[in-house]
């Protein structure tokens, strides 16, 4: 029996449970790392914010803008590139040109923008409203009846930036989109889910006290209010919301999730929690002499495309390299910057969908990704035939298995749900196009693109730990 459960243990791959196959000490810190996350997936709500908080705590650890170096040198640089996206370098030993280890995450997440010209007055109902469009693959009707918050900025002719945030105090008014009671609601049941909400009923109530005026009739008097409430606060214009960016997002903070506290649930989590975890990967790698030089970039739109000026696809990604080889005085040619890139070596920090226990019917569970399992490797996305994936070569899945192991990772593979059930895409394959070697590598998610995903606390830790790991071995 000994020899057949040797045997067994020598030749079987089987996911180890976090929980049970690491210490007690290191589940203490497991928890304790996620007390951090939370704080930070509680005020970066937006791209914008993810972008102000990473700066503020990487000026904190001396790190200096590679714009503004002139002649002074420095270790440990970054650049942020029209507020939307952003680049963290810790110069290595090796010259850039011999590769470098890149972790790239997005900071973006599925929302309800709302529209240039958002404001007006619903005549019949006498209540002022707000216009939306909603942003990436959500289920519209998660977002009906549920308190939602305010975030995003406004750019006034003059320049100034308004930064905006109303609905995360306990003082403030949340905004709702209020959804159709079941009373009334027999046609719209007999919809599929997909249709019984329509992108032009996902309104939000804005105000319903009119503007008063003791000698006239006010036209539009709940409008008027509303645009003066406005000025009044923030010193905004109807006109100068045609150069906002708002967004609505689930109001209130990341909690502790389940009864043992194992789980945090928050709003944006696909992909801050990569976001959050790479950066404090880089944080530690700072404190070591590390080989290779080791960068953390953070996109944007990536849940629409990936294109845009703070996407995967944008100039940044090529431009920001061709900094660091210009720093270091090596050749800045289009030619040394392929090669670099082609040397360069990338996870592409994104989640993956968990077994959810509710609707274990979507995935193959030889195949997909526990909660609570560590980080999860996932050699290709994409849909049907693989459409839209980056496929990981095998020597470089292969040589991140061996790291992880050696430096005792919890880790684990998962593919994005069963074969021709849906699938999805990473930006993976807009990095690989630059002949880096890419894997999609970051922790599952239940719940992914809801208002309030789920994720484990040790599959957390797990991503920071493979992050620092991929930064120091390869």
């Amino acid at each position: 029996m000994k020899k057949t459960e040797d045997i067994r243990k020598k030749l079987m791959y089987k996911p180890k449970n976090f929980w049970i196959d690491t210490t007690k000490n290191e589940q203490k810190i497991a928890l304790k790392f996620s007390e951090g996350y939370k704080k930070y997936l509680s005020c970066c709500k937006t791209e914008r914010q993810a972008i102000r908080f990473t700066l503020e705590e990487i000026k904190a650890k001396s790190f200096v803008n590679i714009e503004e170096l002139g002649t002074k040198s420095s270790r440990f640089v970054y650049r942020v590139f029209k507020n939307k996206a952003m680049a963290i370098a810790v110069i290595g030993k090796s010259p850039i040109s011999k590769g470098v280890n890149i972790v790239a995450s997005h900071i973006d997440a599925p929302r309800v923008d709302l529209k240039q010209n958002p404001l007006y007055e619903d005549k019949e109902t006498q209540i002022g409203m707000l216009r939306t469009h909603y942003y990436g693959g959500i289920k519209k009707y998660q977002w009906m009846s549920t308190p939602l918050a305010l975030h995003g900025v406004v750019v006034k002719q003059n320049g100034d930036r308004v930064h905006i945030t109303v609905g995360e105090s306990e003082l403030d008014p949340v905004f709702i989109m209020p959804d159709l009671l079941p009373h009334l609601a027999k046609d719209q049941m007999t919809k599929v889910a997909s249709e019984f909400i329509q992108a032009g009923q996902m309104n939000v109530v804005f105000n319903s006290i009119p503007y008063s005026d003791e000698k006239d009739e006010v036209k539009d008097a709940i409008k008027l209010q509303a645009l003066q409430m406005i000025w009044e606060k923030y010193s905004i214009r109807e006109e100068d919301l045609l150069s906002a960016e708002l967004q609505l997002v689930p109001a209130g903070k990341a909690r502790d999730a389940g009864f043992d506290k194992s789980f945090v649930v928050g709003y944006g989590q696909d992909d801050r929690i990569c976001a959050y975890t790479s950066l404090q990967a880089l944080l530690d790698v700072k404190e070591i002499d590390a080989n290779k030089t080791c960068v953390v970039f953070l996109f944007d739109k990536e849940e629409v495309g990936s294109d845009s000026v703070g996407g995967a696809t944008s100039v940044f990604f090529k431009d920001f390299i061709a900094d660091l080889l210009k720093l270091k005085n090596e050749d800045i040619s289009e030619n040394n910057l392929r090669k670099t890139l082609i040397n360069s070596a990338v996870l592409s920090a994104d989640v993956n969908a968990g077994i959810n226990p509710n609707f274990p019917a979507v995935h193959e569970a030889q195949n997909a990704c526990h909660l609570g399992y560590g980080v999860v490797l996932t050699k290709y996305t994409g849909a049907r035939g693989k459409s839209g994936s980056n496929d990981a070569t095998s020597e470089f899945m292969a040589k991140l298995i061996h790291i992880f192991e050696d430096e005792k990772v919890s880790w684990q593979t998962g593919s994005l749900g069963k074969v021709d059930e849906g699938g999805g895409g990473t930006i993976a394959k807009f990095l690989a196009m630059h002949g880096c070697d890419v894997i999609d590598c970051g922790p599952g998610l239940l719940g992914m693109h809801s208002l309030y995903e789920l994720a484990s606390k040790a599959d957390i830790y797990s991503t920071y730990k493979a992050y620092k790991a991929f930064f120091m071995r390869v």
